[in-house]
């Protein structure tokens, strides 16, 4: 298996946001942005199918400061060592995969009342794997791209940036009507 490739989706990827952008229309400020890594790995490796909470920012941006205003949220969960076994990487079995996510109320509540652009993680979606099964189902993608934010997926070396500081470069392919690209997202970290 080849290593999966990190995605960019941008709200068009979902019928909630059908009416906003594809990715050829993604204004140039959002794809160089301000990014913060909040790292849920070792509650990822204990559960694999942990949910970020609510509290869990709260708590994230009572240590570390707000969340970045038209920035990124990344959600390291230390997937990405399993990038290279695909039978690892989607943990499936017979009830479906298991993959750490974001619970629906935080899918929500990033959507509306946080200044972020977007969320980056390192799984194969921005949903968790049993989001088939929430209500509503695939709450990020709901939530976030109905709000006209944006996702990154399977990204690695996200256990290299610092909590606050790093700046992400995420160009997708300019696809006219693309509701996804191949990205090769860069991140930049000051020495």
């Amino acid at each position: 298996m080849s290593t999966p490739e990190p995605t960019s989706t941008p709200p068009i990827h979902w019928i909630t946001g059908r009416d906003g952008q594809d990715v050829s229309q993604v204004p140039a400020r959002s794809l160089i942005a301000p990014a913060v890594v909040l790292d849920f790995s070792a509650e990822s490796a204990k559960d694999p199918d942990f949910l970020l909470q609510i509290d869990h920012v709260k708590e994230w941006e009572r240590a570390n400061g707000p969340l970045p205003d038209g920035g990124w949220l990344l959600y390291r969960t230390g997937w990405d060592a399993r990038a290279g076994d695909q039978a690892a990487f989607l943990n499936a079995d017979d009830t479906g995969p298991h993959t750490p996510g974001i619970s629906v109320e935080c899918a929500s509540w990033l959507a509306s009342d946080t200044p972020i652009a977007g969320v980056g993680v390192e799984t194969v979606g921005t949903d968790a794997g049993a989001a088939h099964s929430f209500d509503p189902a695939f709450p990020c993608h709901s939530y976030l791209l109905g709000a006209g934010k944006y996702g990154l997926t399977q990204l690695r070396n996200l256990d290299r940036l610092p909590v606050t500081g790093a700046v992400v470069v995420a160009p997708p392919l300019p696809i006219v009507g693309g509701s996804g690209s191949p990205v090769r997202v860069l991140a930049l970290v000051e020495r």
